[in-house]
């Protein structure tokens, strides 16, 4: 069995207020942050679009997270 990684961090990521948060505290946290985020045919489907956008202002806003902000990935489920 491999041994846990406590360097890398997955954020289950929207785009809206919350995680994005979520994403925050990771990015200050960890040294390797990913985002994964599920199109199920929500409502709110408007943050899943911005969730790229986000992420971008993100690693501009906070140039020292930049790095750390690894692959995300948008499964669809819907």
């Amino acid at each position: 069995m491999q041994a846990l990684n406590r360097n890398k961090a997955v954020v289950l990521f929207s785009g809206g207020q919350d995680s994005s948060i979520s994403l925050a505290w990771a990015l200050e946290k960890f040294e390797r942050v990913e985002t994964i985020g599920f199109d199920y045919g929500q409502r709110h489907a408007v943050e899943l679009g911005a969730r790229t956008q986000v992420r971008l202002q993100i690693a501009r806003a906070f140039p020292q997270w930049a790095a750390k902000l690894g692959g995300d990935r948008l499964i669809d489920l819907a």
